[in-house]
């Protein structure tokens, strides 16, 4: 799949704000604050600042919508697990990303995990909640540039131990050099060839 298009509709907070559906596909990107959604977005759409960016965590507070090439939705999804944030703060985050999981869109969910990180308590926690619910999820590694060969085989090492998957399952990206940008572009083109 080639981006041509890619433009911001709307940011919302509850349902009744979302976007209209007409049976739009939505692929949305979630992980903890500063994990690099927006950056992907940007990556993926070829656009630096379509998506906000921010060295401060927890700037995403709101759903962001994309419209990509007039036929699917990109949604960037509030980040969690930033501390510095007051807890009620947190909570409403909380409750924003809820609302819109269970909500009845037709969506596909790439959570996305810092490679050079093991997964926290909150990512294991959204695992659970994505299965839970029946969810269609997709994990994506970030920062796969930050790694030399040796050291991404020794970090995975340590992710295995908390979590299973295999190499094929999951996608990693780099932002900053585009790597995994088009086998995640031909993923989502086959997911909508599928619809």
């Amino acid at each position: 799949m080639e981006i041509n298009k890619s433009e911001f509709v709307k940011s919302a907070v509850v349902e009744k704000d979302y976007p209209e559906f007409n049976n739009i596909v939505e692929f949305s990107f979630i992980g903890r604050s500063n994990v690099g959604k927006s950056s992907l977005i940007n990556s993926l759409t070829k656009r630096k600042s379509l998506a906000r960016t921010s060295k401060t965590p927890g700037r995403t507070q709101l759903i962001n919508y994309f419209l990509i090439n007039d036929k699917i939705h990109f949604v960037d999804l509030p980040g969690y697990g930033f501390a510095k944030v007051p807890d009620a703060v947190k909570k409403n985050w909380g409750k924003t990303i809820e609302s819109y999981l269970i909500s009845n869109r037709e969506k596909i969910v790439f959570l996305l995990l810092d490679l050079r990180r093991v997964p926290s308590n909150e990512d294991m926690e959204m695992l659970k909640w994505l299965e839970h619910f029946g969810i269609e999820y997709y994990i994506i590694f970030t920062k796969a540039d930050k790694l030399s060969n040796n050291e991404k085989f020794k970090q995975l090492k340590e992710i295995r131990k908390k979590l299973v998957f295999k190499n094929e399952d999951v996608f990693f990206y780099s932002s900053l050099k585009n790597t995994g940008r088009e086998e995640l572009l031909n993923f989502i083109g086959k997911r909508i060839a599928e619809k």
